[in-house]
């Protein structure tokens, strides 16, 4: 399994994340799974081989990530880096 694309490299896989991980910045490598479109978010459930992990995108946050992130489609591999936070 790849742990680095070009400057990035893995923190944690999919699987790895736990609530004592709110608050860190992590960046996990794997592909696409299901991508759902609502307007300003846009959620990816990105998976690897360990789990599967909710990618949120939200155009006020980061609109260049948000925009990438409307071109994405099933079984894309693709690495993202951001910030854990807990779903509600």
């Amino acid at each position: 399994m790849l742990d680095n694309l070009g400057n990035l490299e893995r923190t944690h896989s999919c699987g790895q994340l736990r609530t004592s991980d709110i608050g860190k910045q992590v960046t996990l490598m794997g592909w696409v799974a299901k991508r759902r479109d609502f307007g300003e978010l846009t959620f990816i459930d990105l998976r690897d081989r360990d789990g599967l992990t909710q990618v949120v995108f939200n155009s006020q946050d980061s609109p260049a990530s948000h925009s990438k992130a409307k071109d994405v489609r099933g079984e894309y591999v693709i690495a993202v880096t951001g910030e854990v936070i807990n779903r509600s």
